[in-house]
């Protein structure tokens, strides 16, 4: 059992459900959801466009989900001036720049130009999110270990959770994807080299290419070892994949030591084709249902993250140097 701070152990358990286990509605996305909403003329659309959308899904949709990921952008303050972000959700909010700089096979992630963990702690934010593109073997990975290093120093500061998501990929220019058993491999010492002190939850991708394994026995298996290798209680992320395929994988990773999720297109995807009424009409019925069910398996079957971590030992005077 590792000990965190009273301000981390207060904020992640913002974040959970009353099993303190994870189910986070991720929407933070900013281009890809430019080119989903308008994949013809994704530059045409506005700031309001993108902050209108997130709003009908944040009002409708979070109050099923422990959390709600969002981007400083289109997201956060202006759900939170709407008035739709429920009081008792923990709201996490991202801190790189979208998307990634430098070659696709040496991929750099960076800070959001004019933001930082201070801003988001001062917000009100119950964590905060850093995106990576990582390769253990890319000629970037020392330059994104140091990141995530000083984005965790500058949480550590400031109390507040920080939650470390991967994105893997290929630095031969002559493989586009990662074959099965490199995936794997990538995952798992992600976890490893990524969750140093001051990650306190690690965002993982699906460890294995599910494409290719169809046996949910190495699906397990490859789960357990992800639990094994991480230093900090992980979360599974959607990557994008259909609803009742990631609710499977939910099954399996939670069963396997996940402390539950972060999902977002499995959720709300269709709602990007729709418009008026009926883009309302199936946020606040199907995807809401979706949102529920997986935060009901999660609550079920998940890791309480309180099983790795606990509070400090307080007394009277704890206060003095905190």
């Amino acid at each position: 059992m590792k000990t965190i701070s009273i301000g981390k152990f207060r904020r992640l358990t913002q974040c959970s459900t009353s099993r303190q286990v994870i189910s986070v509605l991720a929407l933070d996305h900013r281009q890809n959801l430019r080119n989903s909403l308008r994949p013809q003329a994704p530059e045409s659309i506005t700031a309001e466009e993108l902050s209108t959308f997130k709003i009908q899904i944040v009002r409708a949709i979070a109050p099923v989900s422990s959390a709600v990921l969002l981007d400083p952008e289109f997201g956060a303050a202006q759900c939170i001036a709407a008035g739709v972000f429920p009081p008792f959700a923990g709201m996490l909010i991202s801190i790189e720049a979208s998307g990634y700089t430098g070659d696709p096979i040496s991929r750099k992630s960076g800070i959001l130009p004019g933001w930082g963990v201070s801003k988001i702690e001062r917000m009100g934010a119950s964590a905060v999110k850093l995106l990576v593109y990582y390769h253990p073997e890319a000629k970037t990975a020392g330059e994104i270990e140091d990141l995530v290093e000083q984005v965790a120093g500058d949480c550590v500061a400031q109390d507040i959770p920080l939650f470390v998501e991967i994105l893997s990929y290929s630095p031969d220019p002559t493989v586009k994807k990662l074959a099965p058993d490199e995936r794997r491999r990538v995952v798992l010492e992600s976890a490893r080299r990524l969750t140093i002190p001051g990650v306190d939850i690690f965002k993982a991708e699906f460890p294995l290419d599910i494409s290719v394994s169809k046996d949910e026995k190495e699906w397990a298996t490859a789960c357990s070892e992800l639990t094994s290798a991480s230093h900090a209680p992980w979360v599974l992320l959607s990557a994008s994949v259909p609803y009742e395929t990631f609710l499977r994988q939910v099954t399996i990773a939670c069963e396997s030591g996940a402390s539950g999720v972060a999902v977002g297109r499995a959720v709300w995807q269709e709602a990007t084709g729709l418009e008026g009424e009926a883009r309302q009409k199936f946020i606040n019925g199907l995807a809401t249902e979706r949102m529920a069910r997986i935060t009901a398996l999660c609550n079920a079957l998940g890791k309480p993250w309180t099983e790795v971590y606990s509070p400090p030992v307080v007394d009277n005077t704890w206060y003095q140097n905190y």
